[in-house]
């Protein structure tokens, strides 16, 4: 049965600028470059302006806009000379926007290495391998296409064969991949072509027996053995069985292992890939120096262009007014102003949003610099204090979720080095004399303590808390192991050495 009531309900709606708003908070300056570049191709209103005088101050207390200036007309009767007028006469300094908070720091260009990529490496070898026909040789070169950016080969013979036909119409066999793909694996760096990491260190280790015969001949001869029949041994670090199965003293299986840490896991690594990770270059969103004593906080907007109102639409709304003195406007002409009030609108509100964000993250950091004020002037990791959002939300009167956006993915450039923005916040931790430590000092004080521990026999989570509480800091053995992960630190087995 169908039944119609009244009901009240509060809802919270975020405007288009405020959504915009936060998008814009979690772009880190590297890339608000790219954002802006979006928005001008999108937008023609929105221009870059290079004028001495387009400064926007992140101090001054110019007029804000609020959503209401922006309304639709709700009729046909709204009169267009209304903000037309408005739009004439607005102050144009309020929307344009320059930061030369850092115009005194050289821009320097970061040269860019050209050279050979991994793959045309291995295609300049093709020539030099025994390849019998021409088949063969379209293979190989479909198996060097599928070698990844490491250098292994991860699809299998049965793809390669589906590629080879679609790609080159050739019909192969796994027999013939398989025959190919080992004159391939000979091609340089040696482990090229390889389907595992084990099959790729047992490459590595017969090249060099075989370029290097009389060279740690037995110590390599023992790593390949290993490698071959012991490998899941070998990676669990249980060197008792490794001596027990393969007859060996300790000196002996520490030099086989030896052999075995000096190859490549990775035998591409050395090559220039333009999708590397490892080419990208950290930009800071913020800059503190040190003058004299005191700090100072410079926002860096360098990837930030110059942004204003493009003059020819406020010529086209003049011209609008000028023509139509004395007489009624058309419909043709009421939709065309109605389009140019729109891309003002978006401009102005994009504009806006890049002004907030900027005060945002000026305000947020500029908080946390004070909050963190002894780490910012001696660079002692020690000196940091416990801090959560809510501590950085409580002094700027932001919601915790805009601190979070701020924090995320950005940087901060300081004399100690480029630190990750989110690395400040830490939960505190209560030491045996009631003190409120960081997390962070904990974290490394355990560092330190795997550091230097004996590696023939590390010691276990176990071990490691019962040290913590001998330094004075109360913390389970679940607490350590999860410490322990964040820092990257294998347990207590596989960091045994011999």
């Amino acid at each position: 049965m169908l039944r119609q009531n009244l009901s009240q309900k509060m809802m919270q709606k975020l405007s288009p600028q405020q959504i915009q708003l936060m998008k814009l908070l979690q772009i880190p300056t590297a890339t608000l470059d790219q954002r802006i570049k979006e928005e001008l191709e999108s937008n023609p209103a929105l221009d870059e302006g290079d004028e001495a005088n387009e400064v926007y101050d992140l101090d001054s207390d110019s007029e804000e806009t609020t959503e209401e200036e922006y309304d639709e007309p709700k009729s046909e009767d709204f009169e267009l000379d209304d903000y037309i007028k408005e739009y004439i006469e607005d102050d144009p300094i309020s929307y344009k926007i320059k930061n030369e908070s850092i115009q005194d720091i050289e821009e320097k260009t970061m040269p860019i290495a050209v050279q050979n990529s991994f793959h045309e490496y291995l295609d300049k070898q093709l020539g030099m391998l025994n390849i019998e026909s021409e088949k063969e040789q379209v293979i190989a070169e479909q198996i060097i296409g599928s070698i990844d950016s490491d250098g292994y080969l991860r699809r299998e013979p049965i793809a390669i064969i589906d590629d080879l036909l679609f790609t080159s119409n050739i019909d192969a066999t796994e027999e013939e991949i398989e025959s190919v793909l080992m004159k391939v694996q000979n091609l340089e760096p040696a482990g090229v072509g390889a389907r595992s990491l084990q099959e790729s260190l047992i490459l590595q280790i017969n090249d060099k027996l075989e370029k290097e015969p009389e060279e740690h001949k037995k110590a390599r001869s023992i790593a390949l053995k290993i490698l071959l029949n012991h490998f899941d041994q070998f990676t669990k670090k249980h060197y008792q069985k490794l001596q027990k199965n393969l007859f060996l003293s300790e000196s002996e299986l520490k030099e086989a292992i030896e052999e075995i840490l000096k190859l490549n896991p990775k035998p591409a690594s050395g090559f220039y890939s333009p999708n590397t990770q490892g080419n990208q270059y950290i930009v800071p969103d913020f800059i503190i120096s040190n003058r004299d004593g005191e700090l100072e906080l410079i926002l860096n907007s360098k990837n930030a262009p110059d942004l204003r109102i493009n003059d020819h639409y406020l010529e086209m709304l003049k011209s609008y007014k000028d023509s139509t003195k004395g007489r009624r406007a058309v419909k043709k002409e009421k939709e065309a102003v109605m389009f140019i009030k729109q891309k003002i609108d978006s401009a102005k509100w994009f504009i806006d949003a890049i002004k907030q964000r900027q005060e945002t993250l000026h305000n947020t950091m500029y908080s946390i610099m004070q909050f963190q004020y002894d780490f910012f002037q001696t660079g002692d990791e020690r000196r940091l204090k416990p801090m959560i959002l809510k501590d950085i939300s409580e002094i700027t009167g932001l919601d915790i979720s805009t601190i979070s956006r701020v924090a995320n993915s950005k940087f901060v450039q300081t004399e100690f080095g480029t630190k990750r923005l989110k690395d400040f916040f830490s939960e505190s931790i209560t030491t045996q004399d009631g003190k409120e430590v960081s997390t962070l000092e904990v974290k490394n004080i355990l560092r330190d303590i795997i550091d230097n521990e004996d590696k023939k026999k590390p010691a276990s989570d176990e071990k490691l808390k019962e040290s913590l509480q001998n330094k004075g800091y109360n913390i389970a053995r679940r607490t350590v192991a999860k410490y322990r992960e964040q820092l990257s630190i294998p347990v207590a087995r596989l960091r045994k050495e011999l």
